[in-house]
């Protein structure tokens, strides 16, 4: 009954109206003075940060801060992956007859996730798979996982719930539901797919290639192919302006998670996620 009435709350919210205002708001003079109080809240390591705290115009700079060079070390090893971001690990696992399992066991299929044809999704069959939150303490820039060319955007239009817990225990098919930008990486560990999902009170979602932003009013689904636009991995590929989840999807027998990893892992981006076989370098 309970998980009745909070999934109703949440479906009546018009969240893509408040998201956009708060949009508005995020990169209003005014919002500037939320930043102190919020960086409190949350804990922010300000020493870290590129830039002073009463620097930032707005509350949506300060959100989508930099960080000093010396705050990451992307994984050296060449046939290492980096984790694209900070956050914390929600589920990872195999991709099995073009299905992920996320939380209490609920199923996406990868065309429905990825907004493609099934012909297109039985690339990731027998894949991996892993999701990271992003909560608002968290610095929000998204970064290359390995070196590669970004060859095709997906941008499919939805709904923007909430992407913590609640959300996703709550609304069935929620990352299959909500607005997200898919990037398509030729990599050397065979194609990867970065799924950037949208969520409530996210401004919007940007990326370095083409103009492509998400959350607009009266947005359409479309795939647009990418030209030129090769990226070594710690490379920033794009960023929230508020929290959100991304989910990487990588080809059967080509990517091995890290054993390290468990639901809950917190992870910084440049960090260690997994690795490809060298033999794929040929």
């Amino acid at each position: 009954m309970i998980n009745q009435v909070v999934k109703k709350i949440i479906e009546l919210l018009p969240q893509n109206t408040i998201s956009r205002g708060v949009g508005v708001f995020g990169r209003s003079s005014i919002s500037r003075r939320i930043i102190k109080p919020y960086s409190k809240i949350y804990r922010i390591n300000l020493d870290e940060m590129n830039q002073p705290l009463d620097s930032y115009p707005n509350f949506t700079a300060f959100f989508t801060r930099t960080l000093k060079a010396e705050a990451r070390q992307v994984a050296p090893n060449p046939y290492t992956l980096a984790s694209p971001v900070d956050g914390k690990v929600a589920e990872y696992g195999d991709i099995k007859e073009g299905t992920l399992i996320q939380a209490k066991g609920i199923d996406y299929r990868v065309e429905q996730l990825l907004g493609c044809t099934k012909e297109e999704a039985e690339k990731f069959d027998g894949g991996t798979f892993l999701t990271i939150y992003l909560s608002p303490s968290d610095y929000h820039r998204i970064h290359m996982p390995l070196a590669g060319e970004v060859t095709k955007a997906t941008y499919i239009p939805g709904r923007l719930f909430p992407v913590n817990r609640i959300g996703v225990e709550h609304v069935p098919g929620l990352f299959t539901k909500n607005e997200r930008l898919v990037t398509y990486i030729d990599t050397k560990a065979g194609q990867v797919a970065l799924v950037k999902v949208g969520a409530f009170i996210v401004g919007s979602v940007q990326v370095p290639y083409g103009n492509h932003t998400t959350n607009v009013k009266y947005g359409k689904y479309y795939t647009t192919s990418v030209n030129n636009a090769f990226y070594e991995k710690g490379e920033e590929v794009g960023l929230f302006e508020f929290g959100s989840t991304v989910v990487l999807l990588f080809e059967k027998d080509r990517v091995k998670l890290a054993k390290t990893l468990q639901n809950g892992t917190k992870l910084k981006y440049g960090e260690a996620i997994g690795t490809y076989d060298s033999e794929d370098l040929v």
